[in-house]
């Protein structure tokens, strides 16, 4: 773990701050994502995988030039390619600065121009291209992980013992069964912890692999397991499982990780990264749905 990382994600992490009661983008921060990825030998210049990390943002609103109040679930995507990640309690204070601001003369250009100033500041700070939505009443019902086998009720659970709940990639095993098969599995009982704050954070995996070699599913879930006293970022556990699985796997194999987080003050941070060759149709589905597919929704 990086002490530099931890300190430039300490700014407000851990302490009481009040914000701002206007708009403020000064409040963002930066973190960079070299130093974990170090740590467990991801090449940054060379990545094993593509993918993007979302977040929902359900308790945004700011004011019309009259006063009036308005609140979007917004949505935030920018790729794993880019060197920063936003820090999430500086993106809360961030957005919390809008709330008293006044943008525009109607509900429609509120919200156009809110819109407009997160792209734009989040951008700038990230050093990417950062994508935003809105999300209202016009979703409709998605159900892409329909096919995806509960880890738990396809083991044998009454025959796993889980004992290691730091990151043990040593639990997976791999058996070879000669021939090509895909996998859809899904795990809901993921929990790791903020690596500043030490709280826990609380997660669905879904995981789409295709190769020759089997990972034990018994060995699976020791493995997720393992992650309940891991101190880490959301991004950084989903590009540790997958990591983790791709160095077993044979590089001609495809492979899809997704972390769906539930939501912790007002925003759920929903990563996803899967190998350069993988071609399941889940990786378009997820650029549009992520978390809110876990709940049958879809924009």
């Amino acid at each position: 773990m990086s002490g530099k990382t931890d300190e430039i994600a300490g700014k407000f992490l851990g302490k009481k701050v009040s914000g701002s009661s206007s708009y403020d983008p000064s409040l963002l921060v930066a973190v960079p994502r070299i130093e974990n990825r170090k740590q467990y030998n991801i090449d940054n210049e060379n990545l094993p995988f593509e993918g993007f990390d979302v977040w929902h943002l359900y308790e945004f609103s700011a004011l019309t030039e009259k006063g009036l109040p308005v609140t979007r679930v917004l949505k935030i995507k920018y790729s794993c390619n880019s060197d920063f990640i936003v820090e999430s309690k500086s993106l809360k204070l961030y957005l919390n600065s809008f709330n008293m601001s006044r943008f525009g003369n109607t509900v429609e250009d509120c919200i156009k121009t809110c819109c407009e100033k997160i792209k734009q500041d989040l951008s700038r700070k990230l050093e990417t291209t950062v994508e935003i939505g809105v999300l209202d009443s016009k979703i409709r019902p998605s159900f892409i992980f329909s096919d995806y086998k509960n880890l738990m009720e396809v083991a044998d659970v009454s025959k796993i013992e889980v004992t290691k709940f730091k990151e043990a990639p040593e639990l997976l095993e791999v058996e070879n069964i000669g021939k090509r098969l895909e996998y859809r599995l899904s795990f809901d009982s993921l929990r790791s912890n903020c690596r500043v704050t030490h709280q826990p954070d609380f997660g669905d995996v879904f995981i789409y692999y295709k190769s020759c070699k089997h990972i034990k599913e018994e060995s699976l879930i020791k493995y997720l397991s393992s992650f309940r006293s891991e101190y880490h970022f959301h991004e950084e556990c989903c590009e540790m499982i997958y990591k983790r699985m791709y160095d077993l796997l044979d590089r001609e194999d495809e492979l899809l990780v997704s972390a769906l987080y539930t939501r912790r003050g007002g925003i759920d941070i929903c990563p996803a990264r899967w190998s350069k060759n993988c071609s399941v149709e889940d990786i378009s589905l997820l650029a549009d749905i992520s978390k809110l597919a876990r709940c049958g929704i879809k924009q």
